[in-house]
């Protein structure tokens, strides 16, 4: 792994569609559905093709895996890309999204940045190395009980049709909580309980591409993910548990009732 070009690939990348989702948030849109409840704009797609364009120069081997495309290449170096998450805030103009690169090589997570353009916050993990914040180093918070935690979660796309029982567990931890939150970018969620100012998450039906980088930057913060078995999140599950570890126990018995809720 040339892990020096790697890193610096990564970081133009995010500057660059960064930059392009700060500057069209005010402009007006081009949206259209990918399905009843999911958007997609056009700056979701051009800032797609801005980092799978840097991808191709400077990785031509390399396989992508990225929302708004079909997967290409076979490697097994693989980048994995949200272009913008938060897209429907985007969307309304409510400046709350990101971007989101991860880089894997033989099925494990090296690398991972998510930029939050808005506010100017970088959030970066290399695996074994920490997890940063515009360069500071980040941990996750000592809250150690559900009943002091301020938790964050988000709505599946399929909620019409589970209505009961996604408000059933938003009820089960809105009456354990200290206090609950809903931001509508999972990768900003999990990198705020890698910064301590969450301290859990949790998330029905997320893909690859939601999570990969901020998985691997809440890991390196010190952070706990699991499914709603406990076992340990992968990028395949659709169950998706994070805490600073502390609470982690006390969210997992109350999420456990809904493990029935995947695809």
């Amino acid at each position: 792994m040339n892990e020096a070009k790697i890193k610096s690939t990564l970081f133009e990348m995010l500057e660059d569609a960064g930059q392009v989702i700060k500057t069209a948030i005010l402009k007006p849109k081009s949206i259209r559905k990918k399905s009843e409840l999911s958007l997609v704009t056009a700056t979701d797609k051009k800032c797609e093709q801005i980092i799978v364009r840097a991808i191709r120069k400077n990785f031509p081997s390399h396989a992508i895996l990225t929302e708004e495309s079909p997967p290409m290449g076979n490697s097994t170096s693989r980048w994995i890309i949200d272009p913008l998450d938060g897209t429907t805030n985007f969307a309304h103009s409510l400046p709350i999204a990101c971007v989101s690169i991860a880089y894997e090589e033989e099925g494990k997570v090296q690398m991972g940045g998510v930029l939050d353009p808005f506010r100017g916050e970088l959030f970066f993990a290399g695996l074994g190395k920490g997890a940063f914040l515009n360069g500071k180093k980040i941990r996750v918070s000592s809250i150690h009980t559900l009943n002091n935690a301020l938790v964050c979660t988000g709505f599946p796309y399929d909620r019409r049709d589970h209505l009961e029982d996604y408000v059933g567990v938003f009820k089960a931890f809105l009456m354990r909580v200290h206090d609950l939150r809903r931001t509508g970018s999972a990768a900003l969620d999990l990198c705020y309980v890698a910064a301590g100012r969450f301290d859990g998450y949790w998330e029905f039906h997320l893909q690859p591409w939601d999570k990969a980088a901020a998985m691997l930057i809440l890991s390196e913060a010190g952070g706990k993910l699991s499914n709603l078995s406990g076992d340990p999140l992968t990028l395949e599950d659709t169950q998706n548990l994070a805490s600073n570890g502390k609470i982690h126990a006390e969210m997992l018995k109350l999420a456990k009732p809904f493990r029935h809720l995947t695809r």
